[in-house]
């Protein structure tokens, strides 16, 4: 019996081993399968999925690189831009100065042109002889009256510097006593002209009876005379009067002194 009961055990065993192997060899089977079912099933879907995610990457890579370059392009516009806003500016802002500048000018002119026509206009009547324009006046005044008749239209009386000029003064004067613009008024017996520079060259009237100057303090201002008259002792050239008596004059406008646009 008990013999019997060993064996049968070990019937036993051998079939509970034999169970378990074909467990055991039917799960490593059922799951290498059902590993295999799942790898070929996922696989698919996550390759699938790795190409999205490279396109999508892809896609914003490009994307990037665009809005970059396009954003550099951008701002070198307007860079450009504003330089040439800047050099718009610039001109125009110069172009202004030259408008001014040339307004300006304009008006210069203008304000020459009637200072010409002006001086022309004192100029009519006037004779124009080597560098100066020479008037005659018609009326008789005063020496200082003379004078002043004479500054007021930017001249002066005569100023004699040589025998030419006293030449065209006496034909000029014909028969009438003129002032010139000498006088001691000063300094008695010192004569100077008019513009304050001392007598180089004199033609004083003398003969045989008097000779001039000799009016002393009495006498300070000179006229020349062309014709001999028997009030001045028939004497020819210059003669020292009284400033207060009434002669004729001439007036001296040198050309230089009148400005030209």
């Amino acid at each position: 019996m008990e013999f019997m009961e060993r064996g049968m055990d070990k019937d036993e065993d051998k079939e509970e081993m034999n169970i378990c192997a074909n467990v055991h060899s039917l799960n490593i089977h059922d799951v290498r399968t059902e590993a295999e079912n799942i790898r070929k099933h996922q696989t698919p879907q996550h390759t699938g999925s790795d190409c999205v995610k490279i396109r999508r990457y892809r896609s914003a890579v490009v994307c990037s690189v665009l809005l970059c370059f396009l954003l550099t392009a951008v701002i070198v516009r307007c860079v450009i831009f504003t330089q040439e806003r800047q050099q718009l500016i610039s001109k125009n802002e110069n172009l202004t100065k030259e408008r001014e500048q040339l307004m300006l000018k304009n008006t210069n002119l203008i304000t020459e042109r009637e200072q010409l026509r002006n001086e022309l206009q004192i100029c009519v009547g006037w004779t124009c002889y080597q560098s100066s324009f020479y008037y005659k006046s018609n009326e008789k005044k005063s020496w200082t009256e003379s004078r002043r008749y004479c500054t007021e239209r930017g001249a002066d009386l005569i100023i004699i510097n040589n025998r030419q000029e006293q030449d065209f003064v006496q034909n000029m004067s014909g028969a009438a006593v003129v002032y010139i613009g000498l006088t001691d008024i000063d300094v008695e017996g010192r004569w100077k002209w008019v513009d304050g520079s001392t007598l180089n060259s004199s033609f004083w009237a003398s003969n045989a009876q008097t000779t001039e100057p000799d009016g002393g303090t009495r006498e300070n201002c000179a006229v020349t005379v062309a014709v001999p008259r028997p009030q001045f002792f028939h004497l020819v050239g210059w003669l020292d009067v009284e400033c207060n008596r009434a002669y004729q004059w001439i007036c001296e406008k040198r050309i230089s002194q009148i400005k030209l646009p």
